[in-house]
């Protein structure tokens, strides 16, 4: 059996209480490592096999858990954040199901929610934006024709960009030719909630000279739009002139 777990957006008391179970009982753990907290590692029991994946191809990767579930053993896949966003866990799916492994997920907090909560920032603010597009700057991998970033700026939503703090020249060239404003504000968020996070708040026409000035490069979030502001209405959730389904209007 193979246990894909999320590891979670940095510290490691923010991996699920799930998630550090099927680490304690692992006889076998392939991390990512260039992207998880080594600390993780402590989960896992004495003798257990351990594979960093960073220089590991899918083919490699899959011949591991073949020899694992040869023995009988139980395999557990650390991959950072969550798995679903930008995991490339969907190919390794579909290998094991065409060798007849079964798996799991296990999900973990997203680095956007560790960013947000660094932030101390809400995404979907009332009257300022209810959507949040997650994202990434084109660079070597494309993108659709129909998600270029300057197509999506066009809405003027929230934005979560992941895998972009390299690109930062272009992203700021689409983000402001697809429509946001030069002085919406952005904040970049590295390695959030690790011990040497780091928060850099900025304008948007601001984004490129500070990026390269803070000498970001990867392992970032970069957030962007007005829910970084200080003005939104208020949510009817706890207006005490709303009525729901649990409380009156009062009068």
């Amino acid at each position: 059996m193979v246990h894909f777990v999320g590891a979670g957006c940095g510290a490691s008391d923010l991996i699920t209480v799930r998630g550090a179970r099927l680490l304690s009982e692992a006889d076998v753990i392939i991390h990512a490592g260039s992207l998880v907290n080594p600390e993780l590692l402590n989960y896992a029991k004495e003798g257990c096999e351990i594979h960093d994946s960073a220089s590991m191809t899918l083919e490699q990767v899959v011949e591991v858990v073949k020899a694992a579930e040869a023995k009988g053993k139980h395999t557990v896949r650390l991959h950072t954040g969550d798995p679903s966003i930008y995991g490339a866990v969907r190919e390794q799916f579909d290998a094991l199901t065409a060798l007849g492994i079964d798996y799991d997920v296990c999900p973990g907090v997203s680095s956007m929610s560790g960013a947000a909560a660094a932030l101390k920032a809400e995404y979907t603010l009332p009257g300022v934006s209810q959507t949040v597009i997650v994202t990434r700057m084109e660079g070597r991998t494309p993108v659709p024709e129909k998600e270029k970033l300057r197509l999506l700026a066009a809405h003027g939503a929230t934005m979560v960009l992941f895998l972009s703090a390299g690109l930062s020249e272009s992203l700021q060239r689409e983000l402001l030719e697809g429509g946001y404003g030069p002085e919406t504000p952005v904040a970049i968020v590295y390695k959030a909630s690790w011990p040497d996070e780091k928060i850099i708040c900025c304008r948007l026409c601001d984004l490129k000279e500070t990026v390269e000035k803070n000498n970001v490069k990867k392992t970032a979030l970069i957030l962007v739009g007005r829910f970084l502001g200080d003005e939104y209405a208020r949510s009817k959730l706890y207006d005490p002139s709303f009525t729901t389904e649990f409380r009156g209007a009062e009068k």
